[in-house]
């Protein structure tokens, strides 16, 4: 299928392009990312890994308490938490008390600290990164930090700012229905680079961002 199908389909369903353009989401430049500083990408990284399977609204809520219980999420500070300090912040009721994803917050610092001391920050080294291999950052992401999988990479870029579009249920059946994959919950390498192909073709017939042509797919949906 053409983008263009996708368009229209998504026009139709959300009742006019105003009503769907109105949903697209808008990537910040790579200079804004690169910008950025690190403890807010430990921050929003950390913000991921607990809303994953948990009710997002209760870690909005809470995330105050998460700034001042991880003094402001210093990716330094944070990849010294000794186990001990780490256990006592796990009893904290000033965040959701889960050890394992509290556990994290340092791993993810080291990984962080790691892509800065390769590449100047982290931010530049995401702003760097070529959109038309998305997927490998969202692999990247998977192997070298902890519990960055799933969706969780693409929802860290899209948060920040970079470009990225989701595979989200809605958007995985539009794939499936443009006969990019086979099944509605794709993981090999073999379907990340042939779906990663099929929004490069996309975003050259259109002109968009990934994150709007990803939404557009999910709004053809429903």
């Amino acid at each position: 299928m053409q983008f263009a199908d996708f368009y229209q389909q998504a026009i139709n369903v959300k009742g006019g392009e105003a009503a769907l353009k109105a949903l697209w989401p808008t990537a910040l430049p790579d200079a804004e990312i690169a910008q950025i500083p690190d403890d807010r990408w430990l921050s929003h990284i950390t913000k991921c890994v607990f809303r994953a399977g948990f009710v997002w609204r209760v870690i909005e809520q809470k995330w105050p308490g998460f700034e001042e219980v991880f003094s402001g999420f210093s990716p330094r500070g944070m990849a010294h938490l000794s186990d001990q300090r780490l256990a006592e912040i796990a009893q904290d009721e000033r965040i959701v008390r889960n050890a394992q994803k509290v556990n994290t917050v340092r791993d993810n610092a080291i990984f962080l600290l790691d892509i800065a001391a390769e590449h100047g920050s982290f931010a530049e080294f995401v702003a760097a990164w070529p959109s038309d291999d998305i997927v490998g950052l969202w692999a990247l992401f998977k192997k070298r930090g902890k519990r960055l999988g799933g969706n969780t990479g693409a929802m860290i870029l899209r948060g920040m700012g970079k470009d990225t579009f989701v595979l989200s249920s809605d958007v995985c059946v539009a794939l499936q229905k443009a006969k990019v994959i086979d099944r509605t919950n794709p993981s090999s390498q073999t379907e990340m680079k042939a779906i990663q192909a099929a929004f490069n073709a996309w975003q050259k017939e259109s002109g968009l961002q990934l994150c709007q042509i990803s939404r557009t797919l999910a709004a053809s949906i429903g």
